[in-house]
Formats: C-alpha cells, sequence, structure tokens
C-alpha cells in the first residue's frame, strides 16, 4: 500500500510503498477514501525539516541542553550517532482520515466491516486506529465533510474549554481551518464573535459565513479594534488558533479580554507572558490539548478504556461524534472550505509549495481498490548458508539505534525485518539494505531459509514471539526481558526444552571489554558487588511502566545488572529482597534497592533510581574482594585498587552490544556453547520477578 512520510532531517514529503498494517486488539483496519491535509501544522513539520541544524536548534533550546549532557555522562561520538539517527528519523504524516472498515480486532463491539468511519488515521491507503478514536459517519455526511472530523474536533475541544455561554463575545485569531471552524462553532452556540487574520481571502470566506472578521495589517490596532465593539469592556472570551513564534499575540490577547477573561490557546505562539497584563484583569489562560479528554491517554487509546460518560462528559471520540452531528445537521458547513481536491498520486502539488499555500482545506483521494499486501520486497538476494540468515521483529529505538548499526558493521545477512504498522520496518530495510519488510512476522516463521530470528518490540511480546520462533524451528535472540511473569517463563522454559535450538538474551553488558577485564581480576572469591543505575525519569504514562505491557522498569531494565552480578560472581541468586521508594498506579517502581545473596556466599545490591541528574553517569558498578576494589563508570573508564600490574582501562562507552552479536553469528556459523548458560537466564528473570514479589510482601523471597 501507499503511505505519505516526511524526513525529520530535510522536509521532504514522499510516498511510500510499504506493507499494510496488521489489526491490533482492540482497533480497526480501515480502507481510506478521503484524509484532509491539516495545512497549519504539516507546514510547520515541512519548515522545521527543511531548516538546518543551527535553525533547528534555536528552535529547541531544550534539545541542545539535553545533547550537552549527554556528551558530558556518555562522550561525543556515542551522542553524535544518537543525533543523527535522530535527525535521520522519518515519520507519517496526517491526522484526518476517512474510509471503510475492512478488518475487526478482538475486543471490538461497536464497529463491524463496512462502517463507514473518521478517525486520526495517518495519510495511508489502509490504516489501524484504536477504537477509542474511530466515529462512525451519519447517513447524511458525506465521506469528503466526514473528513473535517477530526481538525473539527481540535476546534471544539478548545471552544468547551472556554465554556462560553450564550450571547457571549469570543475573539478568534487566526483564521485558518481550525480558526473558521472554532468561529463557526461559536456562532452556532449564541456566541458573537470576532475573527482576526492577516489573510484576507480567508477573512472574505468568514464574513460569507456571518462572522465579524477583519484583516489585521500594520495600520488596524486589533486591540483597540475589539475594545470599540465591546464598548470597551473587551471580550468574554479569546481563542487563539495562529501559529506565530512572537510573544505578541498572547499580549493582544490579554489586552483585549475584560477583567476575568478567558484565554484559550489552541495554536501555536511565543507564551512569554507579562505578569501585568494577565494580573490587573484577573485572566485565565489555558493551553487546549488535542481532540478533548482521553487524547495521550495508553488506557483510553490502546486499552479501549472509555471514561465513564456521566463523569467525563466529552471524551475525544465523543467530541469526534458530535462533529459529524453538527455536520449531519446542518449547524457546521465545511463543503465551502474545500480548496482543492488531489489524487494521492499527485500528492507534491499540495506538499512542494505547502509553505506558500492559500489553501484552507485540501483533500486527498484515494483509489477504490488499493493494492496492499503485508509484505513488501525491496532487494533480492541469494541467500547461501555460509553466513546465517536473520530476521527482526520490531523497529523501534533499539532496533534502530543499536541492533542494526552494529549488525551492519559486522555484515550480518539480514532477510526480513518486521513491524506492526510496516512503516519503520520499511524504512529501515530501505536504510540497512534489507530484503523483505513485512508487518506480519510470521512471515518470516515460514522461510525456511532463516536461521535468526532476533526479537525487540516491546516487552510483554517476548514470551510468545520466542515460543512461535522456536516452535518453528528457529534460533532466537530476544532482547530483555525474557518474560513478564512467572507463567510466561515456564512457558519458554518447557518450548526451550523440546525443541533444540540456541536462545540468546541481550545481557550484552557481560561482553564489555570492562566486564570480561573484571572477570578475569577478580577470579572465583566471593565479593560484593554494588551496582547503581541512575536510570532518569520516564512519564508514568508510558508504556514501559504498565505492567501489562512493559512488565515496569525492574523486570524491564534493572534485568541487565542482575545478570551482570551473575556474571561477575559467577554464581546464581539465591533470594531476593527490595526496598523501593513509593509505587505507581500500575504498582511499580522506578526507584529501589534490590539485595541479592548469591549461592557462593557474595552479595549484590542493585541500586535503580530515576530521581538523579542527568549530568551523572547513567551506571557505576562497584566490586570488593579480597582487600582489592574496582570501580567501573559507565562503561567506559575501569579503576583497579589494591591489584597487582592494573590501575584502569580506558575506552569509548562499550556496553558489549557489538561483541555480544559478533559472539551470537560465530555460534550460528560454527556452533558451540550458549552465550549465556540458559540456567542463567532463567535464574535472573526469576529475580527479577522476586524483586516486586518482595516489594509488594515486605519479606526477602528465596528462589
Amino acid at each position: 500500500m501507499k503511505q505519505l512520510i516526511q524526513s525529520f532531517k530535510t522536509g521532504k514529503t514522499t510516498l511510500e510503498e510499504v506493507p499494510a498494517p496488521e489489526v491490533k486488539r482492540g482497533a480497526v483496519l480501515i480502507q481510506t477514501t478521503h484524509s484532509l491535509v491539516s495545512l497549519g501544522t504539516e507546514r510547520m513539520l515541512v519548515e522545521f525539516g527543511k531548516a538546518n541544524l543551527i535553525q533547528k536548534a534555536r528552535q529547541q533550546p531544550e534539545k541542545v541542553q539535553q545533547v550537552l549532557e549527554k556528551i558530558q555522562r556518555d562522550g561525543f561520538r556515542p551522542t553524535l550517532e544518537a543525533v543523527m539517527n535522530k535527525l535521520d528519523q522519518l515519520f507519517p504524516l496526517g491526522y484526518c482520515q476517512v474510509g471503510k472498515v475492512v478488518a475487526v480486532g478482538d475486543g471490538v463491539t461497536e464497529l463491524k466491516v463496512g462502517d463507514r468511519v473518521a478517525s486520526n488515521g495517518h495519510h495511508a491507503e489502509i490504516v489501524c486506529v484504536p477504537q477509542n478514536l474511530v466515529a462512525k459517519i451519519p447517513d447524511e455526511v458525506s465521506n469528503e465533510e466526514a473528513a473535517f472530523t477530526v481538525i473539527g474536533a481540535i476546534a471544539l475541544q478548545g471552544i468547551r474549554l472556554l465554556n462560553p455561554t450564550f450571547g457571549e463575545t469570543v475573539v478568534v485569531i487566526g483564521l485558518g481551518l481550525i480558526g473558521l471552524l472554532t468561529a463557526e462553532l461559536l456562532m452556532a452556540n449564541g456566541c458573537h464573535v470576532i475573527g482576526l487574520e492577516v489573510d484576507e481571502t480567508k477573512v472574505a470566506l468568514a464574513k460569507e459565513k456571518g462572522i465579524t472578521a477583519f484583516t489585521v495589517n500594520e495600520t488596524m490596532d486589533s486591540v483597540t479594534f475589539v475594545m470599540t465593539l465591546t464598548n470597551q469592556i473587551g471580550a468574554d472570551g479569546v481563542v487563539i488558533t495562529a501559529s506565530s513564534q512572537s510573544n505578541e499575540l498572547i499580549a493582544q490577547a490579554a489586552q483585549m479580554s475584560r477583567k476575568r477573561g478567558r484565554i484559550i490557546l489552541v495554536g501555536v505562539v511565543g507564551l512569554d507572558i507579562k505578569r501585568a497584563d494577565f494580573y490587573e484583569k484577573e485572566l485565565t489562560f489555558q493551553v487546549s490539548c488535542s481532540y478533548g479528554a482521553g487524547r495521550y491517554d495508553q488506557d483510553y487509546e490502546q486499552k479501549g478504556i472509555d471514561y465513564p460518560l456521566p463523569y467525563v462528559r466529552w471524551t475525544a471520540k465523543r467530541n469526534f461524534e458530535t462533529i459529524l452531528f453538527s455536520i449531519a445537521t446542518g449547524k457546521l458547513k465545511v463543503k465551502s472550505l474545500i480548496t482543492e481536491r488531489v489524487a494521492l498520486a499527485d500528492y507534491a502539488q499540495i506538499y512542494d509549495t505547502i509553505g506558500q499555500s492559500k489553501s484552507i482545506a485540501s483533500l486527498l483521494l484515494y483509489p477504490e481498490s488499493p493494492s496492499w499486501t503485508k509484505k513488501v520486497v525491496l532487494n533480492h538476494y541469494v541467500f547461501d548458508k555460509t553466513k546465517a540468515t536473520i530476521g527482526i521483529v520490531g523497529a523501534g529505538n533499539f532496533t534502530k539505534m543499536t541492533l542494526l548499526p552494529h549488525l551492519t558493521s559486522l555484515k550480518a545477512r539480514i532477510k526480513y525485518i518486521a513491524s506492526a504498522n510496516g512503516l519503520t520496518s520499511t524504512l529501515l530495510a530501505k536504510k540497512h539494505k534489507i530484503a523483505i519488510s513485512t508487518s506480519d512476522y510470521t512471515e518470516m516463521l515460514r522461510d525456511t531459509e532463516l536461521d535468526l530470528v532476533m526479537i525487540s518490540t516491546r516487552h510483554h511480546q517476548h514470551a510468545s514471539m520466542v515460543i512461535a520462533a522456536l516452535k518453528a524451528g528457529k534460533h532466537v535472540f530476544v532482547e530483555k526481558p525474557l518474560a513478564l511473569t512467572p507463567e510466561e517463563l515456564d512457558e519458554v522454559i518447557s518450548c526451550y526444552q523440546r525443541q533444540g535450538k540456541t536462545l540468546s538474551v541481550g545481557f550484552n553488558r557481560r561482553f564489555s571489554p570492562h566486564a570480561l577485564k573484571m572477570k578475569a581480576l577478580l577470579g572465583t572469591a566471593p565479593m560484593n558487588v554494588i551496582a547503581t543505575m541512575n536510570a532518569g525519569y520516564i512519564a508514568p504514562s508510558s508504556w514501559v511502566h504498565d505492567t501489562e505491557i512493559g512488565g515496569g522498569r525492574i523486570i524491564g531494565e534493572a534485568c541487565h545488572l542482575i545478570d551482570f552480578m551473575t556474571f561477575l560472581t559467577g554464581s546464581k541468586v539465591q533470594s531476593v529482597c527490595m526496598n523501593a521508594m513509593g509505587m505507581n498506579p500500575h504498582e511499580q517502581t522506578d526507584n529501589a534497592s534490590i539485595l541479592l545473596k548469591y549461592e557462593n556466599g557474595s552479595t549484590g545490591v542493585v541500586n535503580y533510581f530515576s530521581n538523579g541528574s542527568k549530568a551523572y553517569s547513567k551506571e557505576r558498578v562497584e566490586v570488593f574482594s579480597q582487600g582489592r576494589v574496582l570501580v567501573l563508570d559507565n562503561f567506559k573508564k575501569l579503576e583497579g585498587f589494591g591489584f597487582k600490574g592494573f590501575t584502569s582501562l580506558k575506552t569509548s562507552q562499550d556496553k558489549g552490544h557489538e561483541e555480544q552479536f559478533r559472539q551470537l553469528l560465530t555460534q550460528l556459523a560454527q556452533g558451540g556453547n550458549p552465550l549465556i548458560p540458559f540456567e542463567e537466564l532463567v535464574n535472573t528473570s526469576r529475580a527479577s520477578f522476586a524483586a516486586i514479589q518482595s516489594m509488594k510482601e515486605n519479606k526477602w523471597i528465596h528462589l
């Protein structure tokens, strides 16, 4: 299928052939008929992409500070690689889509195949959208009109926050598409609307709709004008839908407001607010967030958990439905806003001149019967058996920034890469010359040429994918964790023991040159190990904290340090006790100290903290044994105290990824022992589960 994407680095828009996405649980697959180009938002993205590095930095000064901190912490080269990878990012465009449901995921009850729907899907022939971001289209509404649903909901959410009453005067600053929709909805709500806009064409269109609209120019004082129209009282409310880097618009909004007026920001403007403007009038200011309640809430969007209507009246989906109802009943008229209709294949007519476009609303029209498949062949190779043939499942940050760069450096032979949406895998396949991109990972399991499946998806998929790959007769590498629950782990163990294939987990730290040097220096005597991970803050809403999806940061990441200690001590964990500083709503923590007792008498302490400074090293390991001490700082510098003939080892940051992959490829070609003994993989998994159990039960847990 075809999909529009944009380069974060250059701003160039292209139409790509990608696999159609898989339908997910709680979502529907939609065949697109129309999509609306949000010219304001997409123009900003294009212009940001076309900006040079200095211009990009000026627009995002907070990112510059993060880069400087990372250089100090990790060094220049890793930071440069991370920045260039970020700039090399390609992302899908569009969020106003209309089409027909062609597949329904498990758990969806309100939608069925054949329904006409509007959603926030991208500019693509087939999209997969969660059910709470999809609304049925009434029979009275055409597909073209329905394309305004999502952008209309953005306007409506701003109005809901303003909470206008019948007869109030509201100023709308900026009469682009969202501004015009906002003004028309306010009029339907019984408000007197004053529209201010610099483009005379948009002002004329607003006047046709009955809006009191005026062209802003150098000779016109907007504040004086509004005060005159309101008999020097000022506006009851101001909705800013314009886009400007200047702070002037927010100042004007305050000055034209009445005492205790309300200001809602829907657009993007400078926010250097003058206290006096707001203090003297006791003004209320609020920024509107997208379509309504539920937006960016993982439970609402991805899990389909709706807010009870009596307590949250207007969610994103209910706002969608309200816009569609308003169009159906004639209260919102959108056809006159359509400036141009362009076939998807001719997208360049819109995007090549988007910076100079005077269009109000541009519609993309899609083929009635698109050809779509879940597999796209990008390169044709003959795969022989001189090297292991690899398939990768997952095309997220770890695959992009760690897995593929190292495999490419090792000249690994990669035949497949899979991602659920099909787009990210295709973009990476093109960059790294991978033969096939697919949205259905089982495609690679059926390929007899494939030797190794490498899994780098979200954590809740690891165990089931490991089992499926082993059953298909493939060797498996899975990024940590191996499983999220003891039950999943037991299933993996049972399958592994029956299949006779190798299983590796991405515990890379034991393959670092620093780890190997520490192991050689320490020998086998019992030791005390203290490992501290300055993990950094991740918002509670992130999937990594979700028990069902990410498993929490202890199971999902602290397991790295448990495995590292197991490697250094040469022993397995016997018992675990964890003390934590509070739990999040998912009954997880990312501020904890884990005590570990090992079978050979060694002890370990894992300090996993998210409340430290990013300027400090991310990882620090200290080992005390037989009157000697080793201190490892961020896998860049190892210092020894009390060792004969050793004082320090310095390298660029090396956490062992490439060495682990090198050994993995060698093992596949030549055979030999597993990279990490299977019983150690199991022991580390059980120890991480025990840490959570210990926190909840407030006691030591014996494995």
